[in-house]
């Protein structure tokens, strides 16, 4: 018997404007569990970004397809370590999860306050 690994999550994602949780489509948020305590969300052209009080919800859609779309929710649990790197008007999230796969989230168009909510969410991240 054969086992693959699925490597999908190496990709690298790009997120330019901070937008709050009521703000985000039903679509994103309706992956949440009631009981979650939504936090902050990120979008770009295409793609959305959303933390909770316990997992970040990915949402990787493709422009050239209208219906297609990627999920990845990932439990705050299950990453087994991370780094923000802090650039001027930029920042990055990098973590390692417990499978061995790496998720690279790139924050644009960064001012302090803005780098200031995304440096609480880290440290929620790993309490």
């Amino acid at each position: 018997m054969a086992y693959i690994k699925f490597k999908e999550l190496t990709k690298y994602f790009d997120f330019k404007t901070e937008i709050q949780p009521q703000k985000l489509p039903n679509y994103v948020v309706e992956y949440c569990k009631s009981d979650e305590k939504l936090i902050l969300g990120y979008k770009n052209n295409k793609d959305y970004i959303l933390f909770t009080d316990r997992k970040m919800y990915l949402f990787d859609r493709d422009v050239a397809a209208i219906y297609y779309k990627k999920i990845h929710i990932i439990p705050y649990k299950s990453i087994s370590s991370g780094a923000i790197n802090f650039k001027p008007g930029k920042a990055e999230l990098l973590f390692s999860l417990d499978s061995g796969y790496q998720v690279h989230i790139n924050f644009v168009n960064m001012n302090h306050d803005k780098k200031e909510n995304l440096k609480r969410i880290y440290i929620s991240m790993f309490e």
